[in-house]
């Protein structure tokens, strides 16, 4: 992690502000910057905390424990450096930061205000580029993804976790800290990472800083970070597991996570060691992950079988022994669900050694949810070919673009793997998302969310979409279209009136409900007024249709 020196490369925002990188001369110039704020600080009895890594959970992350209550003596507890390596991609979090502004979207109103209490009124937060800021820390938060990169769509056990990024941030900590600094990892990771790969890593630097006898203060405690309006809450006032390699460790992160979370209300589970921690974050995704595939294939039998599937969930669900059961839609999408799994068994096999194969259920659910959507474009090609058209003569809207309701989060979504097949097929898509403002696994499909790893690499024809815009005017969006996709349950969407819907498209339509978006009342109309309805899990629609048939058209 060289020092960047160049005078021309810019970061742009995604509002495409330009930020200049820093130069060979900023860092010096940074560092007293940072060094006279941490010696104020320290001075007024707080703790110097280095949040590594500003993306979707360290920002927030920088926020709640800047923001963190009073301690005894009645003084913010900690003064927070967030801290992002300054890459074309990135560095511009940093400019965001220090004027107070949050780095990432949300649709939760506590975030914006967090951070600006941070920078301007409480001054307990700043950031910066330069890692030398980790010499000054007391306390080092790990953000740093950590991905699982699949080869094939489908097949995650042809793929591999991709640790480097966190390896080499490890190799920084573990070169610039003072011994007694703990590092907490708050990443997600395969299990045994803490005390197979971190352990090793700091220790080594120690060593080669000739602190032979120095043991690296380490702990996890993993992330539970929700987009979505409770976003600042599901840090600050939710569960955690932690974990510290020893005694002293454990104290410590124990001590931290307290002085910054409800525990009161929201007690710490404290596991023996880091391995079980992390083992925790996955197993807890992956039970998620088998539940929702568990669903797929009765969701196929019901389609085919005549049975309204999410009646069935509702009858089943008054039993409280079964009142988790939840209905996956086109997939499930998210950063953490489609991999998480994938973590555990590359760690057996990479990080312990094992040779044989004891995962069947883990594995085999990531792969039935990653290729679920396609179920949803099905439906589309025979609802269209019902009315005798073809997908790739057809215009189609896709009513939301984010992976789960009411927020704008893309990443991983259902909805991505529908429009790529549908382009596939040769449809002209339209998006409509009323919390997503760009699409950029579309828009920078070939850098994003790395060169080389987007899922246009699965999909043929998938040039056009580059172009895609999404819409925030649903009428706009409607317009001219054969058929209208139900791909997330956004409030919005929840009582679409079908006479408006055919009244905006200005012609009868093909309806694929994905969500359970649909009453009877409301599929019985699109009958009536000429269109097809097909959804994901529900068999019966044949049983209206039939009946609509069979009687006089409603006017």
């Amino acid at each position: 992690m060289e020092k960047t020196d160049s005078a021309r490369r810019v970061s742009l925002s995604p509002t495409g502000e330009a930020f200049e990188l820093p130069r060979e001369e900023d860092y010096e110039r940074e560092f007293t910057r940072l060094k006279d704020l941490a010696d104020r600080h320290r001075a007024a009895g707080r703790e110097i905390v280095v949040v590594m890594g500003v993306g979707f959970v360290g920002a927030v992350m920088a926020g709640v424990v800047a923001d963190a209550p009073p301690n005894e003596a009645g003084e913010a507890p900690y003064f927070v450096i967030g801290m992002q390596r300054p890459s074309t991609r990135s560095y511009w979090k940093i400019p965001y930061l220090n004027r107070g502004q949050a780095p990432v979207e949300a649709e939760d109103p506590e975030v914006a205000p967090l951070i600006e209490r941070g920078v301007k009124t409480r001054q307990t937060l700043t950031a910066t580029f330069t890692y030398d800021a980790l010499k000054l820390a007391d306390i080092v938060v790990v953000d740093v993804q950590c991905d699982y990169l699949k080869a094939n769509l489908g097949d995650v056990r042809n793929g591999h976790a991709d640790i480097k990024a966190l390896e080499e941030s490890l190799k920084v900590i573990g070169r610039n800290i003072s011994p007694a600094c703990l590092v907490l990892i708050e990443t997600t990771v395969p299990p045994g990472t803490t005390e197979y790969v971190a352990y090793p890593i700091v220790k080594k630097a120690f060593e080669q800083r000739g602190l032979q006898s120095a043991e690296p203060c380490l702990a996890h405690s993993f992330e539970r970070v929700m987009p979505g309006r409770d976003y600042v809450a599901s840090i600050r006032e939710f569960w955690r597991v932690c974990s510290g390699i020893n005694a002293v460790a454990r104290e410590k992160v124990v001590a931290f996570l307290t002085a910054i979370i409800d525990v009161k209300n929201y007690p710490l589970t404290v596991l023996d060691r880091p391995i079980e921690s992390e083992t925790c974050k996955i197993v807890e995704n992956s039970y998620r992950a088998t539940i929702l595939a568990f669903l797929d294939e009765w969701s196929v039998f019901s389609e085919r079988n005549g049975v309204d599937l999410h009646k069935v969930i509702q009858a089943i669900k008054v039993r409280p022994t079964h009142s988790n059961m939840i209905f996956p839609g086109p997939g499930i999408g998210g950063y953490c669900l489609p991999k998480d799994g994938g973590l555990g068994v590359w760690a057996y096999n990479t990080l312990m050694g094992f040779e044989d194969d004891i995962f069947r259920m883990t594995p085999l659910a990531i792969d039935i949810n990653d290729t679920r959507a396609l179920r949803a474009v099905q439906l589309v090609r025979d609802a269209l070919r019902n009315m005798g058209k073809i997908v790739a003569a057809s215009r189609v809207a896709l009513l939301g673009a984010s992976y789960r309701q009411d927020v704008g989060d893309t990443r991983y979504s259902g909805s991505e793997l529908i429009v790529r097949k549908l382009a596939e097929m040769g449809a002209e898509t339209v998006v409509h998302d009323p919390y997503v403002k760009r699409w950029w696994e579309l828009e920078k499909q070939d850098s994003y969310p790395r060169p080389g790893y987007s899922m246009a690499r699965f999909f043929r024809n998938q040039e056009a979409l580059r172009d895609i815009a999404v819409h925030h005017r649903l009428e706009e969006a409607l317009e001219g279209v054969d058929a209208v996709v139900l791909a997330v349950g956004h409030a919005p969407y929840q009582n679409l009136d079908p006479d408006a819907v055919v009244g905006m498209t200005g012609r009868p339509v093909a309806v694929i409900d994905c969500f359970n978006l649909l009453d009877d009342d409301q599929i019985e109309r699109y009958f009536e007024l000429g269109c097809e309805v097909k959804g994901l899990g529900r068999g019966h629609v044949k049983r209206i249709k039939d009946r609509v048939a069979c009687r006089p058209a409603r006017p």
